[in-house]
């Protein structure tokens, strides 16, 4: 059976990269009817944050990734590190270092100064005197001294490393606490993990990982080291550029299955396909396709992909949406035609809120700029009080009437349809941008049309 996880720090909120992790760990389990488990890597008792471990919570159940089982906390099995620890030690595989601070800092200067790698030389490796006093020591496992860590990457290939580049690195510090190359291994060891995706920040991490698992007689899992996110000028990804908490997406508008969408195309492909539903994903995924190279970050293409899920949601669902931000057309008698006029137009749930209150909100101010430009003279402003007049003689109540009623008012004077079409759709919104006319008029009637129409011509 297939067994993937997703181990996030709660140090700090889920971000688009872990996500995306998360995602191609999820559809990997997933597509072969395995498991997705998720473990949170809080160890770090001073950093840890409850805000952030909630936020990763609910970015979970806001994408709807279910994982397996409960959540695993390491915070909750030092025990368990504990034993693995003495079992090193008892079988002298690892051992116990009383090297200070400052004779590693001179040990490192005097590598540097003859240019050669800073790494730690082994001293008490085999140490078998008398412990100095008043030192706590932290416990290093013993790495192959010779010989080559290999492994294979899903992603990368074959991975070579030089047994001597990997030193006696510390496996428990000197108040006890296990390192994080020690928790990783051991834990993806016991929850049974078959399948590591990853960033590949954790590349040279996994040859550390390796001697914990040889040393302790684990099966290596399979590991598969993803490239990173980069904006569009190549660089790692900013805050600036997207690489924001998750739920910041959904504060912004954005749709679940939008940002999954964009997030595994962000590595990985099929073919030219650029739409795909959560099945589809499942279905076709495997890491064996996922790029080599970084992946460049287009907030255009996320946009592009959420107008598309917009569109594509039922009517219900997005009123049931947009009660996060502000509107509730949920007993509104044109609320179909209110959808319908606005999210052809909608990038995200904000600009659907915002052309819905557009139009059934009057304006409270109108677009400075506009407003000079269509009533430079006093033309406009008569133009709009005759069009309010014939709104009263005719009382169209459709979208067909309304728009005769617009064709036969600029033709009967001989004026472009820009002559009305402005000065209407400025006192009807306040600016000039927005559905047609016609729609417009339609949902909000006559009388708070002509309400409207009096407001600026006053």
């Amino acid at each position: 059976m297939i067994v993937t996880r997703f181990a996030p720090s709660p140090t700090g909120y889920l971000h688009i990269g872990g996500l995306r992790t998360a995602l191609f760990s999820w559809l990997w389990a997933k597509r072969n009817g395995g498991k997705f488990l998720l473990r949170i890597e809080d160890t770090d008792l001073a950093r840890n944050s409850d805000d952030a471990l909630q936020a990763i919570i609910k970015a979970f159940d806001w994408v709807g990734m279910d994982y397996d089982g409960e959540v695993v906390y390491q915070s909750k099995r030092f025990d368990i590190y504990r034993h693995y620890i003495d079992k090193l030690i008892s079988e002298n595989k690892a051992y116990y270092c009383y090297v200070t601070k400052q004779e590693l800092d001179a040990l490192r200067e005097s590598q540097i100064a003859k240019k050669e790698r800073a790494r730690y030389d082994g001293r008490y490796r085999d140490f078998t005197g008398t412990p100095p006093s008043g030192i706590e020591p932290v416990v290093r496992i013993k790495a192959p001294l010779d010989g080559e860590i290999t492994f294979f990457d899903g992603v990368k290939g074959e991975i070579r490393i030089a047994a001597n580049e990997v030193d006696d690195f510390i496996i428990a510090r000197s108040d006890g606490t296990p390192t994080y190359n020690f928790v990783v291994a051991v834990d993806d060891a016991l929850m049974g993990i078959t399948d590591v995706i990853r960033g590949d920040d954790h590349l040279y991490n996994t040859p550390k990982q390796i001697v914990v698992y040889n040393a302790l007689g684990f099966d290596l899992p399979r590991f598969n080291h993803v490239a990173m996110i980069h904006n569009e000028a190549g660089k790692k990804l900013s805050k600036r550029d997207g690489a924001t908490d998750v739920m910041e997406y959904k504060a912004n508008g954005f749709l679940p299955e939008a940002l999954l969408n964009f997030l595994v195309r962000l590595g990985w492909s099929n073919g030219d396909q650029e739409i795909f539903s959560l099945d589809e994903m499942v279905s076709l995924f495997d890491p064996k396709d996922i790029n080599k190279s970084a992946s460049s970050y287009n907030l255009d293409k996320l946009h592009w992909l959420n107008a598309h899920y917009i569109k594509e949601k039922k009517s219900d669902e997005l009123v049931a949406l947009l009660r996060d931000f502000g509107v509730d057309i949920a007993n509104h008698e044109k609320k179909e035609s209110l959808l319908c006029v606005t999210k052809e137009r909608a990038k995200t749930l904000v600009e659907l809120a915002s052309q819905i209150k557009l139009i059934l909100e009057p304006p409270k101010s109108y677009d400075k700029k506009a407003f000079a430009k269509v009533f430079k003279d006093e033309s406009a402003k008569e133009i709009l009080k005759s069009f309010a007049n014939a709104l009263r003689e005719k009382r169209p109540a459709t979208k067909e009437a309304y728009h005769n009623l617009m064709q036969d008012f600029v033709a009967t004077r001989s004026i472009g349809f820009g002559k009305i079409a402005q000065p209407l759709r400025l006192a009807l919104l306040g600016e000039l941008s927005g559905a047609g006319l016609d729609e417009i008029m339609e949902i909000i009637g006559l009388d708070e049309i002509l309400k409207r129409i009096e407001a600026i011509v006053l």
